[in-house]
């Protein structure tokens, strides 16, 4: 069995490339980002066909601005891994939104297809979204609806369809897909570089940590009211970037004891990490949240809502909530401040957890195990 796996960009393709490859089964991994730079997550071997135009592009965009690139980039790149299938594959791996193209070559040379969705169903999540920006009474734009039809149609195309999260996968079935091709394959962590570490949290106020981007998705402004609602004594940090949109609520919303950092990466993420006391992910749309595991082997408790991965690790791991609740929310968090015996159990049990089914090569065996078994089915 040989898989090639093409991604407009990295999310976590790297890391499902890298254990294929350890397990034989990679041909060949397609992606916008420079070879030499790809090869920076991956082990030495790796075949890699790169469009760093593409990437360059996207990134342009993100700094200047202008009329979204987005389509233009996915039928780019989806045309660029349908011509660079390798010969030997007989599974693609696309990521959602950019592998129409080359799901339709796939099929036509007798390949299976699998398709990563990093979300829930398209359609699903641009409901949500434009509901919450409606109660929120924020402008939104929605999904481009092109990327919605090519998605739709690599959804159809596909063998198997596969999500992060059991909440992602069960938004499927609502939209016409056959709940049957859905599959779930929980993300992974680096231990090494998330491991517990001596706490770094001296006299002070009990710092509540959110890692993602600052807006609506991922539950900013129930999070600010319900920290709003917290006694004194603590402080909530917020990391990652803001999204521009957000920017005029975010000036509304209750900022009292709250310190906004913007992107952090490398040793300056790290340490912030360790500098905390408790992890919040309380967002209302999500594939599955990766920060969760982050920091869950990082040794800090954890409140994230339902809408989240955190629905998929082991029971009494983490404190569930449901999305866009702000007195739940506020109440999973004070009662979890309030109970330092059970913060120090779930400081202890996090990191065992995380290392006992979720690290890169856990996602890796279980991917490989879907594909064995769709190769069988196909043959």
């Amino acid at each position: 069995m040989k898989v090639a796996v093409c991604v407009h960009g990295r999310f976590h393709a790297f890391e499902l490339a890298g254990e294929l490859f350890r397990q034989g089964c990679l041909a060949q991994l397609a992606t916008t980002y420079p070879a030499t730079v790809a090869r920076r997550f991956l082990p030495g071997g790796v075949a890699i066909r790169s469009a760093p135009m593409l990437e360059l592009l996207r990134r342009l965009h993100g700094r200047f601005g202008g009329p979204s690139p987005d389509h233009w980039i996915a039928t780019r790149f989806g045309a660029f891994a349908a011509a660079t299938l390798p010969k030997d594959a007989d599974i693609l791996v696309g990521w959602s939104g950019a592998s129409l193209e080359a799901a339709r070559a796939a099929r036509q040379r007798g390949m299976a297809v699998v398709i990563e969705r990093g979300s829930t169903h398209i359609a699903h999540q641009n409901a949500v979204l434009a509901e919450a920006h409606a109660r929120l009474g924020l402008p939104h734009g929605g999904i481009d609806p092109r990327i919605i039809a090519r998605e739709t149609e690599e959804y159809a195309l596909a063998d198997l369809v596969v999500t992060g999260s059991s909440a992602a996968a069960a938004t499927f079935g609502p939209w016409g897909v056959d709940t049957a091709k859905v599959a779930v394959n929980p993300y992974g962590v680096d231990l090494g570089r998330f491991a517990a570490r001596t706490p770094e949290r001296g006299a002070g106020p009990v710092r509540l940590l959110f890692v993602g981007q600052v807006g609506v998705r991922k539950g900013v402004p129930w999070l600010l009211e319900a920290f709003a609602r917290l006694g004194g004594g603590t402080e909530l940090h917020l990391v990652g970037p803001v999204d521009p949109a957000f920017r005029p609520l975010l000036a509304r919303l209750p900022l009292d004891r709250v310190r906004i950092h913007g992107p952090l990466r490398g040793a300056a993420l790290l340490q912030r990490f360790a500098e905390s006391d408790l992890f919040c992910l309380p967002s209302i749309e999500e594939g599955f949240g990766m920060v969760v595991l982050q920091a869950m082997a990082a040794g800090l408790p954890v409140v994230a809502s339902t809408a989240t991965g955190a629905l998929d690790v082991p029971a009494a791991l983490p404190v569930l909530v449901p999305p866009g609740n702000t007195e739940a929310l506020a109440e999973g968090l004070s009662g979890l401040l309030d109970d330092p015996e059970r913060q120090a159990a779930m400081a202890a049990a996090g990191p065992r957890a995380v290392a006992a089914g979720f690290t890169w090569a856990d996602h890796g065996t279980r991917a490989v195990a879907l594909y064995r078994r769709l190769a069988t089915l196909s043959a």
